[in-house]
């Protein structure tokens, strides 16, 4: 296939939906995981949950990369944005994802400057077409996006562009899966993979999931038919007692990963003791911040932030439905006090967010029918 149409084929999804509920052990109940949000918004957004049957369940995963940014990350980048002669830059979703007393939006009406950019290198350009002001980039994202943080600044290294600085909350995908793995909240049977983490990563990163956890692992693509047909290959192993690391984005992604790419990563980043994730709480060697290398660029070595923890909302569950706990209709403030206008937490702000997706296609009122 190489064309979207074709991933979209009507037909071709019907007959991998007669093969699922032929795969399918009817005496058992199956549960999956797809733990990237661009997963969860195909899911829903294409009605794919529909064609399963009943005994297969999908459940979401940490894998938006918005969703899992706790709050006190979010009023650090608020105190920087509020600091004398700076230009905060970020990307449009981390507008609008609440601190603790209001969001980086509330902070630009207050009269901080603060710009949505595209990429990093529309941060860096900012940087260099006003010398006399200190641009930070909030950089965030798994390994998908950090490799053009890594070579934004690079660029900013070798170009002398001292009033540029990156406010680092990247993180990786493995550790948060062992986390969840480890959880005794969680019975899980097997994972949709990442696809976009395993461009960068590949799909050999994911091995621990098989082997040490027994959990077969199929990495995914984006359209309908990519997420049937690895939905179809984890209940054949599953069938067939195999417990294995399968890629089906093998158009995408190359088992080894994209070598260069992490090489550049290992160049400009060190991983951190431990990082906070919303919902998950601290996780060790889950985080990057810049390497010695780079820490001219920190900006949390620029400037006093306040580095606190600081607790969700007592009525957000957004940890909850992180860890795929709960279905965000669960959730006793979803649809009402917390829709994506007026959000409460992270994963109704972003566009990848399980609640987002949920609230946008209509889930809510299916799922609250059927209860």
């Amino acid at each position: 296939m190489r064309f979207v149409d074709e991933f979209r084929d009507a037909e071709l999804g019907r007959r991998l939906a007669i093969e699922i509920r032929a795969a399918a052990d009817p005496d058992r109940h199956v549960k999956l995981m797809e733990v990237c949000g661009g997963h969860t918004h195909s899911i829903y957004k294409y009605g794919l949950d529909d064609l399963l049957p009943s005994n297969v369940e999908l459940v979401h995963g940490p894998g938006c990369p918005v969703c899992v940014i706790p709050m006190g990350r979010v009023d650090d980048a608020i105190a920087m944005a509020h600091e004398p002669g700076v230009i905060f830059t970020c990307f449009g979703d981390m507008m609008r994802v609440p601190g603790s007393d209001g969001t980086l939006m509330d902070a630009k009406a207050e009269g901080a400057d603060i710009r949505m950019v595209y990429s990093p290198l529309d941060a860096l350009r900012i940087a260099k077409a006003e010398p006399d002001r200190q641009v930070v980039f909030f950089a965030i994202g798994f390994e998908t996006t950090a490799p053009s943080t890594a070579l934004t600044l690079k660029r900013a290294k070798a170009e002398g562009v001292a009033n540029f600085s990156c406010f680092c909350n990247h993180v990786t995908i493995v550790p948060p899966l062992r986390a969840l793995l480890d959880s005794p909240d969680l019975r899980l049977d097997g994972f949709v993979g990442p696809g976009h983490v395993s461009t960068v990563v590949g799909a050999r990163p994911l091995e621990f999931i098989a082997a040490d956890y027994g959990k077969p692992v199929v990495v995914s693509g984006f359209e309908p038919t990519d997420i049937l047909q690895s939905v179809l290959m984890l209940l054949t192993q599953l069938r067939d007692g195999r417990c294995e690391v399968e890629n089906q984005y093998r158009r995408v992604v190359p088992y080894d990963g994209n070598l260069r790419a992490l090489e550049v990563m290992a160049e400009v980043f060190a991983l951190r003791p431990h990082f906070e994730w919303r919902g998950l709480g601290f996780i060790s060697h889950s985080g990057l911040r810049l390497g010695d290398a780079y820490a001219d660029f920190d900006a949390e070595l620029r400037y006093a932030v306040p580095g606190l923890r600081v607790a969700d909302p007592k009525a957000c569950q957004c940890g909850e439905v992180l860890k795929g706990v709960i279905k965000p209709w669960e959730c006793k403030v979803f649809g009402t006090a917390c829709t994506p206008e007026r959000p409460i937490g992270t994963c109704m702000v972003s566009s990848e967010g399980a609640c987002a997706a949920y609230y946008n296609y209509g889930r809510f009122a299916r799922e609250k029918q059927l209860v």
